[in-house]
């Protein structure tokens, strides 16, 4: 049987006790088929043409059901004061950028050895990691280059 890319995270809200809504899987396709790092307000203005009844509560509080059940991250702001969220769990760097606020992953596999040495050391049965680095994005980079001319 073939799992489409959202399903762990509507396996999610189900063991939550949570009902399987048209929006809250709508949530769920979205995270899950999206190589963005969305805010809460990203999801509603992209979901609100389809369910115009749709309120920032219902997409609050099924982030937040979804990040308490480990099946997403909650990557707290990037210098926009708003917390964006990866459907991507497993190991890997996020880099944001502080001038435009976009975050994009970054895969490597020191990441890893740094999760298979932390849990042969520390006893730790890991449920997940978030690695963050912050800076100023090559566009970003270039446009100030511009300015600055």
């Amino acid at each position: 049987m073939i799992l489409l890319p959202e399903q762990h995270l509507l396996d999610a809200l189900t063991s939550a006790g949570q009902r399987l809504t048209p929006q809250r899987v709508a949530i769920c396709k979205l995270l899950a088929n999206s190589d963005e790092h969305p805010t809460a307000q990203d999801l509603y203005l992209e979901m609100r043409p389809v369910f115009p009844s749709l309120s920032l509560a219902t997409i609050y509080n099924t982030l937040e059901v979804l990040s308490k059940a480990g099946a997403i991250n909650a990557l707290g702001g990037v210098g926009d004061g708003t917390v964006h969220y990866d459907a991507d769990i497993s190991p890997h760097v996020n880099l944001a950028c502080l001038e435009c606020h976009r975050v994009i992953d970054y895969p490597s596999d020191h990441i890893h050895h740094v999760e298979a040495e932390v849990q042969a050391s520390s006893g730790y049965h890991l449920l997940g990691a978030r690695v963050l680095y912050y800076g100023v994005c090559p566009d970003c980079q270039a446009k100030k280059k511009l300015s600055t001319k």
